[in-house]
């Protein structure tokens, strides 16, 4: 890169397009060098114009540095742009990071996302906690290493072919590298258009300051960085940490010390149910439901005292295996159908075959080569190997996988032949009266619905050889076809299987049906109706939704130049129609028009599990799909209000902010939290999860913010923590999750943290709920 391409390159611009902007001009001056380091933002530098303009954000410049004040009022999103007069070229660099120098000077932390764009419109998405009072170097890594496939030399990585969600450090140093979050990971470095620093639904106004920010060389890499990663108990080998077993001694006078403190039912001011006992009574119903107390809704339990819902996620070992690197005969290999499997027997423990076991074939060196240690199939230990028949990322479809939480159960609890499985779920239960969660929450083991201590949420997922459909965004596959018949009968049957394993129990507060289906995305109007679009393209003779769009259009319309007028569309005739039809989206009506569809999709959805539940499981709550806050299309959210008994939403934020829940104001309707968590990389995790903390205790005070701001909101009746286990070191055998995001490590060993701000915020929930029913 010459003299007059990098001058070219600058001025820096700080550019924002969108409303509630702030700007600062401040001044800067750069002499560039042929070779890397390249300074773009310095606070020292002087005599050079750039504009800084912001998000619901403010800025100022000062001796520090540039200072960036993100609001937590206006919006769920705060950020600062980062944009040239013209795109950065860095073609010419073959292994660099850009580095940002960044002083936090509040007392809390802030998670950083960062958004590098290029000329294509591409998107690469990362994150970083920038801890408390602190200043550190910050880097994200733009060419070289993570930008090749990786090979049994390790001379190279990139997520997911290693099979982790983000892989360890590949040198050492202090500063801390961006976490690899989303989006498209090969951007045209040769055209980098934008950087952008965001946080997103803070619940309180965070700052920082920028001192620097530049482009480097990466040091030599580490071509041992992802060998001899995990010990035998399958904890980072290279990183010490408060919960850290190191021999089977410390594990047993661990198990010893909690044992002792831990006890087998709820406190005084408690019923059976977890239930408020000092709370005003409610008619007893023998089951979970709901009522508006007050203006504030909530759940009552069986015995008619107020009750909400707080407890822990995948409650079970299926989510706890990791794949190995070697695999097996496949005509060894039983199949499931997709009939008569779900896809939590798919994530489980299945054993291999014994016949199978002598066909055991090395396919990935790299894998292999991340464990101190695997056992033989020979051993007792062995006996915590399974398969997984097929993934859903990651390098391997299909391959060995190794449970090393089970592993360390038999350790912990089955010295001379105990059944260290009934001893985990007696300890559990213990530990969520202890804790005082009043739930088991979604994906517990069945084996626990009999327990008659803590109520539980039970689970069911339609699968089946129904048609589908598509959103054009099916991130966890495909869509169902609502109005395929034989999507009827699978609803049907799964949730006859839920209501067989629940047993009519009152201990059952209720059931979600499926998870994060891809009702739509909120980034453009094609994405938020992508089923409608993708679905119009189809032929009405094969698919049952297109059949019932085309039917909904001709009852409202009569005839096609009817809808062409209102479309500004041109089709020939209404079998042109049926036949499918591509069109782009050109008119008001149009958009109205497919809001319709979309709402009589999803109203058909809910309606139909609606319909079972009310066959088989009369007694208890309907919870609806969880919906994830990345696709909750307004009228699909609508269309389950009326069939549902609670509304459900999958939320990874640092808590609620009222301002993005307004909308729960018109529904006027109890909703829960399915899913949401926070973590750290302070206990030898590669990736803390999807909401950042700076340490464990962190986590512990985000967690206390986060679910005060639910008990704040006057429509949530509670919220489930995911996940009970940390994912496993080495990511998780299904798609490579590698998360610090559980109350327990892999050692089975409790967050203390964690556990003392579930202790605190289950004693008070109920007093902070009612606020007008405190003494």
């Amino acid at each position: 890169m010459d003299n007059k391409l990098l001058k070219a390159l600058m001025p820096m611009l700080f550019l924002l397009s969108a409303c509630n902007t702030d700007s600062t001009t401040v001044t800067k001056n750069e002499q560039f060098e042929n070779s890397l380091p390249i300074v773009l933002f310095d606070r020292s530098l002087a005599e050079q114009s750039y504009l800084v303009e912001t998000i619901n954000a403010s800025s100022a410049y000062t001796e520090q540095g540039l200072t960036i004040n993100f609001d937590s009022k206006q919006n769920s999103y705060s950020a600062v742009n980062f944009k040239p007069q013209k795109d950065w070229n860095w073609k010419d660099y073959s292994s660099f990071n850009l580095a940002f120098e960044i002083i936090n000077p509040n007392v809390e932390s802030v998670q950083l996302y960062l958004d590098m764009q290029d000329a294509n419109g591409d998107v690469y998405t990362r994150s970083v906690n920038v801890a408390e009072n602190s200043k550190h170097i910050y880097y994200a890594k733009m060419s070289g290493h993570d930008l090749a496939p990786l090979s049994d030399d390790h001379s190279t990585e990139l997520n997911f072919v290693s099979g982790l969600r983000s892989n360890p450090d590949t040198w050492e140093s202090d500063d801390i590298q961006f976490i690899s979050m989303w989006g498209k990971k090969n951007l045209d470095i040769s055209a980098i258009s934008r950087i952008t620093l965001s946080v997103q639904s803070n619940l309180t106004d965070k700052s920082i300051v920028i001192e620097k920010i530049w482009l480097r060389s990466n040091p030599e890499m580490n071509k041992d960085f992802l060998v001899g990663i995990s010990d035998k108990y399958g904890q980072n080998a290279n990183v010490e940490f408060a919960e850290k077993i190191h021999n089977d001694s410390e594990l047993l006078a661990a198990r010893d010390k909690e044992l002792a403190s831990l006890q087998d039912h709820y406190n005084d001011d408690r019923s059976r149910f977890g239930g408020w006992k000092s709370g005003p009574k409610q008619e007893s119903s023998g089951y979970f439901r709901t009522a508006k107390v007050d203006g504030v809704w909530s759940l009552v339990d069986p015995d008619g005292y107020l009750y909400l819902a707080t407890g822990l996620d995948i409650i079970r070992l299926s989510n706890s295996s990791t794949m190995t690197g070697y695999d097996f005969d496949q005509q060894q290999i039983p199949q499931k159908t997709a009939t008569d499997a779900t896809p939590e027997d798919s994530q489980g423990l299945n054993r291999v075959p014994n016949s199978a076991v002598a066909s055991r074939t090395l396919v990935s060196k790299t894998r292999k080569d991340m464990f101190q240690w695997l056992p033989s199939y020979d051993e007792p230990l062995g006996k915590h190997y399974g398969y997984r028949r097929s993934a859903h990322s990651g390098p391997l479809n299909h391959g060995e996988t190794y449970s090393f939480y089970s592993a360390n159960l038999e350790r912990k609890y089955g010295q001379d032949g105990a059944d260290f499985m009934q001893t985990w779920r007696d300890v559990t239960l213990k530990r969520m009266m202890t804790w005082g969660f009043t739930s088991l929450g979604n994906w517990t083991d069945p084996s626990y619905y009999g327990n008659d201590k803590v109520p539980f949420f039970a689970n069911g997922w339609i699968i089946g050889d129904f048609e589908t459909v598509s959103s054009g965004n099916d991130f966890w596959g495909a869509l169902p076809d609502v109005f395929d018949p034989k999507f009827a009968e699978r609803a049907d049957f799964t949730v006859a299987r839920v209501a067989k394993e629940v047993n009519n129990s009152p201990w059952c507060v209720g059931v979600f049906i499926d998870n994060e289906k891809s009702f739509g995305r909120p980034e453009s109007n094609e994405s938020h109706y992508g089923i409608v679009i993708n679905t119009l393209t189809r032929n009405a003779s094969d698919s049952p939704t297109k059949a019932a769009f085309a039917e909904l259009m001709k009852n409202k319309y009569t005839t096609i130049d009817k809808l062409n007028a209102a479309w500004d569309s041109n089709i020939a005739s209404w079998q042109s129609f049926d036949s499918g039809v591509e069109l782009p989206l050109s008119s008001e009506q149009q958009l109205q028009d497919y809001s319709q569809m979309l709402y009589s999709y999803g109203e058909k959805y809910f309606a139909v599990v609606n319909d079972a539940m009310q066959r088989h499981m009369p007694n208890h709550l309907y919870l609806g799909a969880r919906f994830p806050d990345w696709g909750m299309p307004k009228e699909v959210v609508e269309a389950s209000a009326k069939h549902v008994d609670v509304i459900s939403f999958n939320s990874y934020k640092e808590g609620l902010p009222e301002k993005s829940w307004q909308f729960l104001k018109d529904i006027d309707m109890p909703a829960i939290i399915g899913e949401f968590h926070i973590g750290s990389s302070d206990s030898g995790m590669f990736h803390p999860g999807l909401i950042h903390a700076s340490s464990q205790q962190d986590r512990a005070n985000m967690y206390k913010a986060y679910m005060e701001s639910v008990f704040d909101n006057p429509y949530f009746i509670g919220a489930h923590w995911f996940q009970y286990i940390d994912s496993p070191l080495t990511g998780r055998a299904y798609d490579g999750e590698n998360y610090n995001v559980g109350f327990i490590t892999v050692a089975d060993q409790p967050y203390l943290p964690m556990v003392e701000a579930a202790k605190q915020v289950n004693q008070s929930m109920y007093q902070r709920r009612f606020k007008q029913q405190k003494k």
